[in-house]
């Protein structure tokens, strides 16, 4: 077992990631009170990923108008519904990620309101943006991010008039960092046997729904593909069954992503079609771990930091099990192109 580092992690996420809660709150207040007409998430990769949940989440639980959008994408489609008046965020880790730092300067150029989460400061994306949260530290840079973007995209709709238990759900924000820890406690014996069973597979079927759906695409890209060079397909489970199905066999490795929210019931089904074809199905479940202190209410939100951080304990036995680090690459990074 390949040990976890609570205090780092704690200090990192729960101190440092809810100490910018007075921040986020003055520059989300800040661009609501000057008005906006919609909210842009830009990103590449991951961090497009990461924006799919907060897509999500507001367009099943807001009026507010918004659109996640690929940043080099973004950059050539001559979006319509774009203007002077959105509100684009963007989110990077090294702050050096060309295409969200060519956007975020697109957008500001353009005149609209950028907001950006980085981990390293004093790097491009800090600078081409209006309002910049750094939280200084690669290390558990996602969970931090998940859960300042929690703080970010309730505050919008607080705003609105349309989260009126907002005081409750940022209460409870600062609980999800030991509801995490918990919950990798209880997962890691789990995720160290899947990577010693799955350390020579080939090929993954991942499938998700709603907010969990970033996390299945990131994972099986970002993850699988990039930092480990296997086979991976994430697939949503609204259209799995229209055409993935028919590539189910015995062997197929299909990982399930299951939520809280209201496409649990998609997942559901996909669960008892694969369950009757594969003997290697492996499911991961949020509702499996207590989230102590989380209100029934907010679960099928959290859902999405508890996802991948276990996610993230597989990646590590991934790691060891087939010696390969998660930084290496052929040629991202690598080479022009």
């Amino acid at each position: 077992m390949l040990k976890y580092d609570e205090e780092l992690f704690l200090k990192l996420v729960e101190k440092e990631g809810l100490a910018y809660r007075g921040k986020i709150e003055e520059i989300v207040d800040e661009i609501c009170e000057k008005g906006y007409s919609n909210i842009f998430l830009i990103g590449a990769g991951g961090t497009i990923a990461m924006m799919y949940p907060y897509e999500y989440i507001l367009k099943a639980n807001s009026t507010i108008e918004v659109q996640a959008q690929i940043a080099a994408e973004f950059m050539v489609m001559n979006n319509r519904r774009f203007s002077e008046d959105s509100v684009c965020i963007f989110t990077s880790v090294s702050g050096t990620t060309e295409e969200t730092v060519a956007a975020a300067k697109f957008c500001r150029e353009k005149g609209a309101t950028t907001i950006a989460l980085v981990a390293e400061p004093n790097t491009p994306l800090t600078h081409a943006v209006d309002h910049c949260i750094t939280t200084g530290s690669e290390t558990h840079s996602f969970d931090t991010f998940f859960m300042l973007l929690h703080m970010v995209v309730f505050r919008f709709m607080h705003n609105k008039g349309e989260f009126p238990q907002y005081e409750k759900f940022t209460e409870e924000v600062a609980l999800l960092p030991k509801a995490i820890l918990s919950a990798v406690k209880a997962f890691d014996v789990k995720a160290e046997e899947f990577a010693i069973k799955h350390k020579d597979t080939d090929y993954h079927m991942m499938v998700g729904s709603g907010n969990l759906w970033g996390n299945t695409y990131s994972y099986a890209m970002c993850i699988l593909e990039e930092m480990q060079w296997i086979h991976a397909k994430s697939i949503h489970a609204a259209e799995f069954f229209h055409g993935t199905l028919e590539l189910v066999l015995e062997d197929t490795s299909v990982i399930l992503l299951k939520g809280e929210d209201e496409t649990r019931p998609l997942m559901d089904r996909v669960e008892r079609f694969a369950e009757k074809i594969t003997k290697q199905l492996t499911v991961i479940d949020t509702k499996d771990f207590e989230m102590e202190g989380i209100s029934d209410e907010f679960r099928s939100h959290f859902s999405v930091n508890i996802n991948w951080a276990l996610l993230s304990r597989i990646s590590v036995y991934l790691e060891r099990e087939r010696n390969h680090p998660l930084t290496l690459r052929r040629y991202y990074r690598q080479m022009a192109y």
